[in-house]
């Protein structure tokens, strides 16, 4: 009895050790918290860094301890940036913006929305004044709002237009016998095209340049406004990479100076009028400004869609139905709710996933408003639970449409036989089963390719009857095709061109609502098990060491193929993983 009573007291110590050493570090952080609370000085520039990666949605570390131990993984929420530039227009404490970031770690309709944000800063009659050592393309397209756009001496632009790389594996499979059996539905779903050919299709090379010259166009037409350069002496800057040292940049009017950092720190205390200090756009928003503050009763539901589609729970970096599901039916059952924004940023997936969302979303619809926001990204699998909103709002450069349908499967035959591996199989039934070092046979291909031929007649259905248009039209415009949302908006894809911010508004006026405050979703569970990882060495990314071991590029490969490996089941998915510089 008394080892009996002995162990108890030991595991009953051990517990409330663990217990008051976990809120003893919940206490250094709270303490930590208040003497490092953000404080905005008097005449204060507000400086856009946006090297941090930006999401659409990214609610706080789960994990309280995170930020005191540096484990956590920093990203900035494009609301709650959006929120601190409307904040910012009418903090007394601002004087003006300064853009100083050496790229943008955002995508381009992500970009495109922070541009036309600032739009609506300047019209309070603040300063926007940019600078940099260097240019990208990107980076350039959203300082070109400012007032004064400044150029390092020994700097360049790099303005080029646009170019987009798909890499074909057609010669490598035929050379080490591992090859992708694919069945797919649409001329221009060439998700797959890279593993059944050794060089681009016409209809892919045509979608292509079709979505790129779209982009381009909106870089340009907004540019020649702001720096009073036509589209076609853009273009011909282009064209011969007239931006390529600041003298160049100078002459053609990308710039209006080309200066050194100090004397860019100058113009700020010229334009403040007093010796200017700097705030940092990821401090303000710790400050509480990327927050906008309603007193209203009822609530708009701002659901968060981003990532590939997979068929599970999902997280914050993944749309799974679980997770998706659940935020919605809290949406439909929250009396105050009186409308829902599903806000889509995903390259699609999982088509049956895709099929459980579009469910619950047409539940909901018959209990409140449903207007879609397309961000970077509405394709495939991603349009497929848009497309029965009651308004779909995209940004011009949005990549959207790509309605088809593949199955790619591995199949390692003709390696096995180079190796000498041959496999024999037994079976109870003559059914149409698959192996990896057999070739696919006619009979398993003739049943998938129903399933593909299926799904793609369900996709083309939902998209009509969401749209309010014929089967046949529908067809006439999927076939796997991408359209950005400019070419969206004109074949019948989406209602309007807008940001999130135009549709929370469009979902007001169709709830009839004055007033409102926001209510983000999903709400993501906190993991208590990784909240006792005190150790940094006990969180270690991964992906970190990968990157940092492969560097950029090879990184961005390895993890292409690692989410090709992953897919299960037949997808509705983005033609191919794109990248344009």
């Amino acid at each position: 009895m008394k080892f009996l009573r002995n162990l108890l007291a030991s595991i009953l110590g051990f517990f409330i050790s663990i217990f008051i050493l976990f809120f003893l570090f919940v206490g250094i952080a709270s303490l930590i918290g208040k003497e490092d609370a953000v404080v905005v000085k008097p005449n204060s520039v507000l400086e856009l860094d946006l090297t941090t990666s930006i999401k659409d949605y990214a609610p706080k570390e789960s994990n309280p301890l995170g930020e005191v131990l540096g484990v956590e993984n920093p990203s900035l929420s494009l609301e709650a940036i959006l929120n601190a530039i409307d904040n910012a227009q009418l903090d007394e404490k601002i004087k003006g913006i300064s853009i100083q970031t050496n790229f943008i770690n955002a995508g381009i309709a992500q970009t495109q929305a922070i541009r036309k944000k600032l739009i609506d800063f300047k019209e309070s009659g603040k300063f926007i004044y940019a600078y940099n050592d260097n240019y990208t393309q990107k980076n350039y397209y959203l300082s070109s709002v400012a007032d004064s756009l400044f150029l390092n001496p020994v700097g360049q632009i790099d303005f080029k237009g646009l170019t987009s790389e798909v890499l074909y594996y057609k010669d490598f499979e035929d050379k080490y016998g591992v090859k992708m059996e694919v069945i797919r539905h649409g001329k221009y779903k060439s998700a797959v095209e890279p593993y059944l050919d050794n060089k681009m299709s016409e209809a892919n090379r045509e979608q292509i340049s079709s979505f790129l010259n779209s982009i381009w166009s909106e870089y340009t037409k907004e540019i020649s406004t702001a720096r009073n350069i036509s589209v076609a002496e853009l273009n011909t800057i282009a064209d011969n990479s007239d931006g390529r040292n600041a003298t160049l940049a100078l002459n053609n009017k990308l710039i209006d100076a080309s200066i050194y950092e100090d004397q860019y720190l100058d113009k700020l205390d010229n334009a403040t009028n007093s010796k200017s200090k700097t705030i940092s756009i990821a401090d303000y928003i710790k400050s509480g400004k990327g927050r906008i503050s309603s007193t209203a009763k009822d609530k708009i539901a701002v659901i968060y869609a981003q990532g590939q589609i997979i068929y599970g729970e999902g997280n914050q970096e993944i749309i799974g139905q679980g997770i998706i599901n659940k935020a919605i039916k809290k949406a439909v059952k929250d009396k105050n709710v009186k409308a829902i924004v599903l806000r889509v940023n995903s390259p699609g997936g999982s088509a049956l996933a895709s099929e459980l969302i579009w469910r619950e979303l047409e539940l909901a619809k018959k209990e409140k408003t449903l207007v879609v926001s397309m961000g970077n990204l509405a394709a495939s699998g991603g349009y497929y639970i848009a497309c029965n909103a009651d308004i779909i709002v995209a940004e011009p450069t949005t990549i959207t449409g790509s309605i088809g349908v593949f199955g790619a499967i591995p199949n390692a035959y003709e390696l096995s036989k180079k190796i000498g591996i041959n496999a024999e199989q037994v079976a109870t039934n003559n059914s149409a089963n698959y192996s990896l070092f057999e070739p696919m046979d006619k009979k398993f291909y003739d049943v998938t390719k129903e399933g593909v031929e299926q799904i793609y007649t369900t996709f083309v259905n939902r998209v009509a009857k969401g749209r309010n248009m014929t089967f046949e039209k529908v067809d006439a415009i999927a076939q796997g095709r991408v359209w950005t949302g400019k070419e969206a908006l004109e074949n019948g894809l989406v209602d309007e061109l807008g940001s999130l911010d135009d549709a929370i508004n469009a979902a007001a006026q169709l709830a009839e609502l004055k007033s409102y405050k926001i209510r983000n979703y999903p709400n993501y569970e906190v993991d208590y098990k990784n909240m006792f990882k005190f150790s940094p060495f006990m969180s270690v990314n991964k992906d970190d060491i990968l990157k940092e071991a492969l560097g950029d590029e090879t990184f961005k490969l390895f993890k292409q193929i690692n989410e090709f490996k992953n897919l299960e089941g037949i997808q509705t998915r983005l033609p191919y993983i794109m990248e344009i510089k």
